[in-house]
């Protein structure tokens, strides 16, 4: 069995927004932790650190997932999607993203990353979501700011309705 020490950075080569990049962690390094500190991609929110908040939230293998549950070590491999890959390349807002801004959906920021990549994808699995879907997406974000009823009102226009 390999023993790794505590302290002993590893490799890991992940393919993010599109790109391969890779970096040194330690064992016990949170992917928020790798992609901010390491890659310096700080769109990635740290917020509670227990996966109850969204903050965190990354689209990982296709999966919308809470970064902050995850080891960089064990995202070896793998592809990342972050807030950072959402617009075009020469900083054009995706749809989504225009969205929130037209209807006021983000106030203080904190939030707004992991609910943009966790509505970007439910809006692939459910292209024309009701009301009420929405809500129960957004219920594994914690938003202080805004009550919820702009980003549900983004989320439904982005979807064409």
């Amino acid at each position: 069995m390999l023993r790794i020490k505590p302290d002993q950075k590893q490799r890991v080569t992940i393919t993010v927004n599109g790109k391969a990049v890779s970096g040194y962690a330690e064992p016990r390094m949170l992917l928020t932790d790798f992609l901010r500190h390491e890659l310096g991609l700080y769109g990635t929110h740290v917020g509670c650190e227990h996966g109850v908040c969204g903050a965190c939230t990354a689209i990982i293998d296709g999966a919308a997932t809470r970064s902050c549950l995850r080891y960089a070590v064990q995202c070896d491999g793998l592809d990342i999607q972050t807030v950072e890959g959402l617009a075009d390349p020469d900083g054009t807002l995706n749809t989504l993203q225009k969205a929130f801004n037209e209807n006021g959906a983000l106030q203080c920021g904190f939030c707004t990353a992991g609910i943009l990549m966790s509505s970007t994808k439910f809006l692939q699995e459910n292209p024309k979501p009701t009301d009420d879907e929405i809500r129960d997406m957004l219920s594994g974000h914690i938003c202080r700011c805004t009550g919820y009823t702009q980003i549900v009102r983004a989320i439904r226009q982005a979807s064409g309705q």
